[in-house]
């Protein structure tokens, strides 16, 4: 090939390489707002959530000295049996005992959400502490180094708590499987 159809060849190249990008429509901010707004009213509308404070306001203690805290300090803090009531509860404090195929399908959209809450923000974690070491290697002040140094520590830690939430969550999705198997639900009322 000779040097100037060489030249040519860079040039046509060059010309193409310039004129793609300017031929691809440009999509702008107020555009990816729209999409996202589209993309939101299309999803279904999240159920009543349950709150600590609702789960709280129904429990009634079948001890009554129970009910008054012996100290200041366990006032503060609910006892295990308030966190989280046990199956058996509710069928003993006078639930009628209908659980309908609602009840399980929003049981176990409750314990998966967890889930994948839990492991989006393991996922956030561990990005952050990618970062985090990034920066670390690339800082040469040793005051810099320090700071990010602690971050990447609390990260870490946060990020260990969160993986033991996520293998709760899986045992939570378990133990749902198993009760209603258990309770001779219908599989399907799981999905």
């Amino acid at each position: 090939m000779t040097a100037h159809a060489l030249r040519i060849a860079v040039s046509a190249l060059f010309a193409l390489l310039v004129a793609a990008p300017v031929a691809a429509p440009a999509q702008t901010l107020a555009d990816v707002a729209r999409a996202s707004n589209a993309k939101k009213k299309e999803q279904p509308k999240p159920g009543k959530v349950y709150t600590n404070d609702n789960l709280r306001q129904d429990i009634t203690p079948s001890n009554p000295s129970a009910a008054a805290p012996a100290t200041p300090d366990a006032a503060a803090t609910p006892a295990p049996a308030e966190a989280a009531p046990a199956p058996d509860a509710a069928a003993a404090s006078g639930d009628s005992g209908q659980r309908d195929e609602k009840y399980w399908r929003g049981r176990m959209t409750a314990a998966r959400d967890g889930l994948e809450r839990a492991n989006s923000f393991a996922a956030a974690l561990q990005s952050q502490i990618n970062a985090l070491t990034t920066e670390f290697v690339n800082r040469d002040d040793p005051a810099q180094r320090s700071g990010i140094e602690q971050r990447r520590t609390k990260a870490v830690a946060e990020l260990e708590r969160v993986q033991r939430e996520v293998e709760s969550a899986k045992k939570g999705i378990a133990a749902v499987e198993d009760e209603a198997r258990k309770s001779g639900v219908p599989a399907g009322w799981l999905r």
